[in-house]
């Protein structure tokens, strides 16, 4: 079986957004170095444009619409990062935006996909299907639909923030990703490996949204009920079908955290960091600080996917 992406698709991506995604800061802590018993390299995607790696894959797809379709517009569907992603993308490339997010989003990610100038839908997370209604959408409005994570240049855009990490960082050993619908593990995989075929990739999900790890164990994608972890952006019932066979492939280990070891690595990310990271950012973060990682894991590169927080949330995280 051949990948649904190549490495010359995630560099085609990168040419494609130089000069419009951000090049993105990576963050060093001799603090972080000294509890993990390792060197870290934090990739700070909470700084990119629109708070979230997010926009790189959004802006790779958008752009490669012929013009027609960009007037038609695009749809997506999002808890937040994915549409502030496409919000964005879409206006600096003149396309209008309609956006189907949950009633329970993060409210700072609901405004800041207004500012951007979408149209916003709302569904029942629990009983609705978002999928199924953007699709709809789509159709009747003659839009294209901009997937979340499952597209051939979705995958490849998020792969550049590992290939941007890999040029600013040499001799990394082992590479660490969140994973959601696996858009971004799947491309940074693809990334990874098109630089270095001997570094390891470790994908990282919150104990109860842990249906890639489970995907894995059974050999084929599983679903699981709607989980309710901290992490939003990583609340994926089922892997997607084009990103889980790369998984498959290029993945080694799937690890998982709990949702008190996020709220710990955020912290440590506020207190030492001084940058505010998302709970679904810090899940890798999360796993380098709570030793879930290999002792071979060394010079360890961490994508830090966002920070678009709610700010209740940040507030709670010293309530405890």
């Amino acid at each position: 079986m051949t990948d649904a992406i190549s490495f010359d698709d995630v560099c085609s991506a990168s040419d494609r957004l130089n000069g419009i995604a951000h090049v993105t800061l990576v963050a060093t802590s001799r603090t972080l170095d000294a509890l993990s018993g390792r060197t870290v390299f934090l990739k700070c995607e909470n700084l990119q444009r629109g708070g979230a790696f997010k926009f790189r894959g959004a802006y790779n797809m958008i752009s490669r619409l012929p013009e027609d379709a960009r007037q038609r517009g695009v749809v997506a569907y999002s808890s937040g990062n994915h549409a502030q992603g496409v919000a964005l993308a879409a206006r600096l490339l003149g396309a209008p935006a309609i956006i189907c997010m949950p009633s329970d989003a993060p409210a700072v990610k609901v405004e800041a996909t207004r500012g951007y100038g979408a149209e916003i839908v709302f569904y029942d997370r629990m009983r609705d299907d978002r999928a199924a209604l953007a699709q709809r959408i789509a159709e009747e409005r003659g839009a294209t639909l901009v997937p979340p994570y499952d597209h051939p240049h979705i995958m490849a855009g998020q792969g550049t923030a590992a290939l941007e990490l890999l040029e600013q960082v040499n001799d990394i050993d082992t590479l660490v990703v969140p994973v959601g619908g696996g858009g971004l593990i799947a491309g940074c995989a693809i990334a990874a490996h098109g630089v270095n075929p001997a570094i390891h990739v470790i994908g990282v999900e919150p104990e109860d949204a842990d249906d890639t790890r489970r995907s894995l164990l059974a050999g084929e994608r599983i679903s699981i009920p709607p989980p309710a972890t901290i992490a939003d952006g990583l609340r994926v019932t089922t892997p997607g079908a084009l990103t889980f066979p790369i998984v498959q492939r290029h993945v080694v280990q799937i690890v998982t955290v709990s949702d008190n070891e996020i709220r710990e690595a955020m912290r440590f990310m506020i207190l030492r960091t001084k940058l505010v990271v998302e709970p679904s950012g810090a899940v890798g973060i999360a796993a380098v600080m709570s030793g879930r990682l290999p002792a071979t894991a060394r010079r360890v590169g961490v994508i830090v996917c966002g920070g678009n927080i709610d700010p209740p949330l940040l507030a709670s995280l010293w309530e405890e």
